[in-house]
């Protein structure tokens, strides 16, 4: 080999190097998420109780899934594409990535196992959020400080207070009027 074309094998493996290691992270990293959506959605399923929700959830999953192959497939095809010497810049192969998993996860949301998941999910958290006030709450008595209701109920009866003292006022006003009028 003569001396030229050793710097260009070098930067040859190089660049193939780079190739192989990207790819690897890049499918190292679709099957880690490929394993939590699994799991999440082996998750969800299994809490569904009514048939046609497994089954749309079923149908979700596996439309999730043909979308991470296609990714799969996108993949090994810009990776022989830059094998053969086409141009292939690294960030089309996060692109990929970045869009199957926003297809993928499309498909799973737009299931009702997943809208049941989620309706249960903000209902158990609207009933921690509501224990945890009610705590708080409860906290604030015993410290003898003013509690939101304590807050509310003073400013409620200020308002009626201003309101009286408005009615008052008119009236004293139409008296002094009268008094003014009478010779």
């Amino acid at each position: 080999m003569s001396d030229s074309q050793q710097p260009q094998a070098q930067q040859w493996n190089e660049f193939v190097e780079q190739w192989n290691e990207q790819f690897l992270e890049a499918l190292e990293e679709n099957m880690e998420a490929q394993a939590e959506f699994v799991e999440s959605w082996s998750e969800t399923v299994g809490e569904v109780s009514e048939e046609h929700e497994i089954s749309d959830g079923v149908e979700g999953y596996a439309r999730a899934y043909e979308t991470w192959m296609n990714a799969s497939q996108q993949m090994v095809e810009r990776m022989n594409d830059a094998l053969e010497g086409e141009d292939v810049d690294v960030e089309e192969f996060r692109d990929i990535w970045l869009n199957t998993a926003n297809e993928a996860f499309k498909e799973v949301m737009s299931t009702t196992a997943f809208a049941r998941m989620t309706g249960e999910t903000v209902g158990d958290i609207l009933e921690l959020q509501q224990q945890a006030e009610e705590s708080s709450q409860e906290t604030l008595r015993t410290l003898g400080f003013a509690t939101e209701a304590d807050i509310v109920e003073v400013g409620d009866r200020l308002v009626e207070l201003e309101r009286r003292q408005h009615a008052v006022e008119r009236k004293l006003d139409r008296v002094l009027e009268h008094l003014e009028d009478e010779p």
